[in-house]
């Protein structure tokens, strides 16, 4: 199981995450491709700066926006968006239907906080600061991201919230700023490092809605780490996020061995239909699998078993959805150990296009390398081909 460790010793914000992902994916591009697939944003509003850099003697990555947008005072109300005008420019992107529902499910939170600070209603609110391109950017990259590390599991350190005032669109406030302390409700905190504002609403927004779980580091191991900069900072404290990648598995034989629990129970009455909208919403929250059974419960009436795989650790909140959103009226925990193969996904230039490809690995050979069905999928599409004919050509040149 791979494991994406969040240590927020420093606090976190959007700029921070990005700089700090980009540190595990094999090239900054993915994002800068990403960010182009959200057709209304023009090129002209904005430019992606991505360099490396250090804070108080940590080398990471600094990632910002330059926007062209705050030319004059009526420009700057011209881009306070609404939920719905956020909802409609993602819902049009070019992004996977997984990242859409991410960055629209994130806004919405957003504006929640922001409606339950200013006393407002969600269709009101204006979003001030972060409706504006920079951080529309800062949010759909997180998730661009993480759709490209195939979306591990994370785990989040206690967050650094700072201390002192912040100056916003509202004036003087207290830290963490409201909507930030809105956001964190449930999350573990503390302030440490001279005065500053040390985790934004945006970094509040993505531990709230990323981390699986808070505490230390997860025994495994790190195949991957780098340090994401942000803009401010202080002597006694860098400005920085940790972001490290674990493999929390064992290893048997070159073979991956890890902990997993199996939820299932047996309902008999229960429409077919609606168990696709449950498997995806366990797939959202983590789950590694899912799937149904046939079985025959008793007096011989015919009925399914669901079974969901998962982290131990996110065991008890599958089972929450399962028992809110099927008709059963409890559920079967199993333990087991697994074993399986190493993998990782890649980006491969491809005749048709650029496709995602899973590549499998044993004791460092590679045994396989098979492109992602959603990639083979939309290929197959754009091309005007059949889904036999874009397998074989992408097959030939992967």
């Amino acid at each position: 199981m791979r494991t994406l460790y969040l240590d927020c010793f420093a606090g976190i914000a959007g700029d921070m995450f990005i700089g700090a992902l980009l540190n595990l994916v094999k090239s900054p591009e993915i994002l800068r491709d990403g960010i182009r697939k959200i057709t209304a944003l023009s090129p002209d509003e904005y430019e992606i700066i991505i360099e490396r850099s250090t804070k108080n003697g940590i080398a990471g990555i600094n990632f910002d926006v330059h926007t062209h947008e705050h030319h004059h005072e009526h420009d700057h109300e011209h881009h306070h968006r609404h939920l719905a005008d956020i909802e409609a420019m993602i819902s049009g992107s070019e992004l996977s239907l997984r990242v859409k529902r991410e960055v629209i499910r994130a806004f919405s939170l957003l504006a929640e906080a922001e409606a339950h600070v200013h006393g407002t209603t969600v269709d009101e609110v204006h979003f001030h600061e972060v409706g504006a391109v920079d951080s529309i950017i800062d949010i759909a990259g997180a998730f661009i991201l993480m759709e490209a590390l195939d979306w591990p599991r994370v785990i989040c350190s206690p967050v650094n919230v700072g201390s002192g005032t912040v100056t916003c669109a509202h004036g003087v406030l207290p830290v963490p700023a409201p909507a930030a302390e809105y956001l964190l409700q449930g999350v573990p905190v503390f302030s440490k490092g001279s005065p500053m504002e040390r985790t934004t609403p945006t970094g509040a927004l993505l531990v709230k809605i990323l981390a699986d779980g808070f505490g230390d580091v997860p025994s495994g191991r790190i195949t991957a780490s780098g340090f994401g900069l942000g803009n401010n900072g202080s002597d006694d404290m860098p400005n920085a996020l940790r972001a490290l990648m674990i493999e929390t598995g064992g290893k048997v034989d070159g073979l991956v061995r890890e902990k997993l629990t199996l939820i299932e129970c047996n309902i008999d009455d229960m429409n077919p239909q609606d168990y696709e909208p449950v498997s995806e919403k366990l797939f959202m929250a983590g789950a590694l699998d899912v799937w149904t059974e046939s079985i025959f419960m008793k007096k011989g009436r015919p009925g399914i078993k669901f079974c969901c795989l998962t982290v131990p650790d996110d065991a008890v909140k599958l089972s929450g959805i399962i028992l809110t959103h099927t008709t059963t009226q409890g559920v079967r925990l199993k333990d087991y150990d697994r074993l399986r193969l190493e993998w990782h996904i890649e980006e491969a230039e491809t005749s048709l296009g650029k496709v995602h490809v899973k590549v499998t690995e044993l004791d460092g050979e590679i045994l396989r390398r098979v492109p992602e069905f959603e990639d083979v999928k939309n290929i197959a599409l754009h091309h005007n081909i059949s889904m036999y004919e874009a397998r074989i050509i992408l097959a030939r040149e992967l």
